[in-house]
């Protein structure tokens, strides 16, 4: 006989766009819902990643139907929409400055918004309480009648009723559902940036003009440079090349920029002036890795993953954040339904399977584009394969 369902205790591992996303739907719906998060604060990676343009369908979505595409509209980005490619010499092959008719329709844009702006849109939306910092999942256990034990790194211990997984790529739920782990793209790098004062005196005005409004794409010999112009005036740059997966930067700042000006030796003087003048206390690794195209699992009750727990990518398509957050609301709205219908606690898993099952499908194409268009952004073929694969992109739009 079907189990009744009331509202069931829901964890989120992960405060992401995803898991966020998922927490808002919820919220804005009058469900309950926890996520822990296993960073310090909201503040621990204040300085860390660059810009994403949010699609109509997917991030904008979440906005919408959550009541907050004027929040959304007003700490967007549109001039923030050009992008350009390069080659190493640094001049512009092609610009695309966005849909020059799409005026204030949304729809027809991909306005940006600074990865911590986002966040923060989203934490101000959700009660404070409902985000628990400073938990890191070390280990959780499948109890009867798909409940979950959750224990953390500061020793908190509980049990919930469902538990979905919005930790990344290295997610500690995955193995619950897969087998599958993450694989190197044979792509490893840097994250830097330029502080906004730097940034801003006269003299670096050759990387302000040579990055642009927005994104500036840089491709040849086999490695390639994409630099962002972060709301708050930081200037980032993500610098990939293919190597082993040892490879590393020594950790004396200064020895680790030689070693990358060693990488890019005859790059145009403004990019190895980024590279020189970068913030020294914030020079990360990043080495790409994906989950296999296709990825999926068994449903099994009371577990599932949104985001790149799900479907890990590298950014060439600029997905991951869109993707999570379209995880996230349809999950919220799936729950909202159940709830509000009463359904069985059976019949609501079967529809989180059939959910489950569409995602798998729809994310594939993006994991498919993603692995071409790295292969032909760091490629020997460079700019042109570049400037190919974006003019593709942008035909699709």
């Amino acid at each position: 006989m079907a189990s009744s369902l009331t509202q069931p205790s829901i964890a989120i591992i992960g405060a992401g766009p995803g898991g966020l996303s998922l927490l808002l739907t919820l919220f804005k719906r009058g469900i309950l819902a926890t996520v822990y998060e296993r960073e310090a604060s909201s503040n621990s990676r204040a300085h860390l990643g660059g810009m994403l343009d949010l699609e109509w369908e997917t991030g904008q979505r979440a906005f919408r139907e959550n009541g907050m595409e004027d929040v959304f509209r007003k700490n967007s980005r549109r001039d923030a929409e050009e992008g350009r490619i390069c080659g190493k010499n640094g001049v512009p092959l092609l610009i695309h400055s966005g849909d020059e008719n799409a005026g204030d329709d949304l729809q027809k844009a991909r306005p940006e918004i600074d990865r911590r702006v986002l966040r923060q849109i989203l934490l101000d939306a959700v009660p404070q309480e409902a985000v628990k910092w400073g938990h890191g999942l070390t280990s959780i256990r499948a109890l009867a009648d798909g409940q979950h034990e959750l224990t953390f790194a500061n020793g908190f211990v509980t049990v919930v009723d469902y538990v979905v997984g919005a930790d990344g790529g290295n997610s500690r739920v995955r193995p619950l559902l897969s087998s599958t782990t993450p694989t190197y793209h044979g792509v490893t790098g840097v994250e830097m940036s330029l502080a906004p004062a730097v940034a801003a005196l006269p003299e670096n005005r050759d990387i302000g003009e040579g990055v642009g409004q927005g994104s500036c794409y840089v491709a040849e010999d086999n490695k390639t440079i994409t630099f962002q112009r972060n709301g708050d005036g930081r200037i980032r740059c993500y610098a990939w090349h293919r190597n082993t997966l040892d490879w590393s930067l020594p950790s004396d700042p200064k020895e680790a920029k030689q070693v990358l000006l060693d990488i890019y030796p005859d790059w145009a003087p403004w990019m190895r002036k980024f590279i020189e003048l970068a913030d020294e206390s914030a020079i990360y690794p990043r080495p790409l890795f994906y989950l296999a195209i296709g990825h999926r699992w068994e449903h099994k009750t009371g577990i599932t993953l949104i985001g790149d727990a799900a479907h890990l990518m590298s950014p060439y398509a600029g997905a991951g954040a869109n993707l999570a957050m379209r995880d996230g609301l349809d999950l919220g709205l799936i729950f909202a339904d159940a709830i509000s219908k009463g359904l069985s606690k059976e019949e609501r898993e079967a529809t989180i399977a059939t959910w489950e099952e569409e995602m798998f499908v729809k994310v594939k194409k993006f994991s498919e584009l993603t692995v071409s268009n790295l292969d032909a952004f760091i490629s020997h073929s460079a700019p042109q394969s570049a400037v190919e694969a974006f003019a593709r992109h942008v035909g699709q739009e």
